[in-house]
């Protein structure tokens, strides 16, 4: 059975993160925090639907299909930045840390959709209004996750967090499978929640430093299918990278 996640209202999003570490804004709160209609997000979908296959797992599954962006976001301004190489340090990611991992950019079509560039800033604009206003550095990341065969592993290097500052985690569709139950974890304790997100541009949102989690496996309900998420991770002191090459 699928447990509901409990909901914070938007205008409460700040508060529930300063308190809690993590909280979870539904559909319709979101569209609110970014100033759109719902259908305005909904129109972002269909980008999930041409996503290469990732190259770079290592435990040898072909469930995982992605892109990648990164940009900064100064004020009100959103700036996409250059193509660079997705990093973590091996303590934050277990399994593919410490390997610079070059995925396809996201298309140029959804980075110029206002309901995307209006998510992007909303968001930052809450990191800020948690811990002060910065500049802040964001990758995002489109994931589908699917079951052909057989199951699809959305967090393959199980509990963890991403060495960043605040992270999202945005369910955009789902479809034909079972499983995909989120976990959060105090980071310092046993306490934890545990939910699945089943209603699209439902949102997560974490304290990266107080909190870890995980998605457990997904499995095909009849034939195949698939969970596809936006990641975005927000990052004060640039991004993530090598430590010779520490981007700004």
């Amino acid at each position: 059975m699928s447990l509901k996640p409990p909901l914070t209202e938007p205008e409460g999003l700040p508060d529930a993160l300063r308190a809690e570490g993590q909280a979870v804004i539904a559909p319709e709160g979101l569209a609110t925090l970014v100033g759109v209609r719902p259908d305005a997000l909904d129109a972002l979908a269909p980008y999930w639907d041409d996503l290469p296959p990732d190259e770079y797992l290592r435990d040898g599954g072909r469930y995982r299909r992605r892109r990648h962006g990164c940009f900064v976001v100064d004020g009100k301004a959103v700036q996409a930045v250059a193509r660079r190489a997705h990093w973590q340090p091996v303590e934050y990611n277990a399994l593919h840390g410490g390997l610079e991992r070059w995925f396809e950019p996201i298309d140029p079509g959804l980075v110029a959709h206002p309901a995307w560039t209006g998510l992007v800033r909303a968001l930052a604009d809450t990191c800020s209004q948690v811990r002060g206003t910065r500049r802040w550095h964001v990758e995002a990341h489109q994931f589908r996750i699917d079951t052909t065969d057989g199951i699809g592993r959305p967090t393959p290097e199980g509990a963890h967090r991403d060495g960043v500052d605040f992270v999202s985690v945005i369910l955009v569709a789902r479809g034909g499978v079972k499983g995909g139950e989120t976990r959060v974890f105090d980071a310092g304790g046993p306490c934890g929640i545990r939910f699945t997100l089943a209603e699209a541009w439902t949102m997560l949102m974490l304290d990266d430093a107080r909190v870890i989690h995980e998605t457990t496996p997904i499995q095909p309900l009849h034939e195949a299918g698939h969970r596809d998420t936006l990641v975005l991770t927000f990052r004060a002191e640039g991004f993530q990278g090598p430590p010779a090459d520490r981007g700004s």
